[in-house]
């Protein structure tokens, strides 16, 4: 965008201002007028804004994330002798011994190992249960709610259509769709009745299987 703006109807304007009164419609289209422009000039400011956010993120990606090469190691010492003697206080290799990834800016682990550092505060371990008793606990950005990872989100997303699709709504794309909170606390009350009948099935079985055990 220039430096200079033309307003949208400065003709218009100019003809208006010899004006001594307005009337209400003429005040309302003036303004509907600039207000249509400015928000065309906020959206034209924000792409640009996102543009210029990709360029960054691909510099810093190649900088210290995942490079399509793989260095040589004599050129990886080189490269780390120069960064501590600028104070960088960075490695480019992963300080696991078993992981050849580079490491993230300003710590010593990479994506995949960054839980490990105890002084971030940025990422937090995926909560989706993968077995039982564990859970996934791959690395997401913590702004991310429920934390889970991409594969994951996705999983998640389904069991939500499935639950939606039984309570009688079908929705294709559960994420555009805010279901409304009685339809979710019915889908919860339905999955603990669930558990607990099993829970209570199981009791009632052992119980039979030690009385029979004692009566012999």
């Amino acid at each position: 965008m220039g430096d200079s703006i033309t307003i949208d109807g400065t003709d218009e304007d100019l003809a208006l201002s010899k004006s001594q009164f307005l009337s209400r419609q003429e005040v309302i289209r003036r303004r509907l007028r600039r207000v249509k422009q400015l928000s065309r000039l906020y959206k034209a400011h924000y792409w640009s804004l996102m543009e210029e956010l990709k360029r960054k993120h691909k510099e810093y990606y190649w900088v210290y994330g995942k490079s399509p090469f793989k260095e040589e190691e004599k050129k990886d010492g080189e490269q780390n002798d120069g960064d501590n003697k600028l104070g960088l206080g960075f490695q480019l290799k992963c300080q696991i011994s078993d992981c050849k990834e580079k490491a993230m800016a300003l710590t010593r682990f990479c994506h995949k190992h960054i839980l490990r550092d105890s002084n971030q505060t940025l990422y937090r371990g995926c909560n989706y249960p993968v077995k039982s008793g564990q859970i996934c606990k791959k690395p997401v950005l913590r702004s991310i709610n429920p934390p889970h990872c991409t594969v994951h989100a996705q999983a998640a997303e389904k069991h939500l259509a499935r639950a939606l699709k039984r309570a009688g709504l079908n929705v294709i794309s559960p994420s555009k769709l805010a279901p409304k909170l009685h339809v979710v606390v019915a889908e919860y009350v339905r999955q603990i009745q669930t558990k607990r009948r099993e829970t209570q099935q199981t009791s009632v079985s052992k119980i039979k299987i030690e009385e029979k055990t004692s009566d012999s």
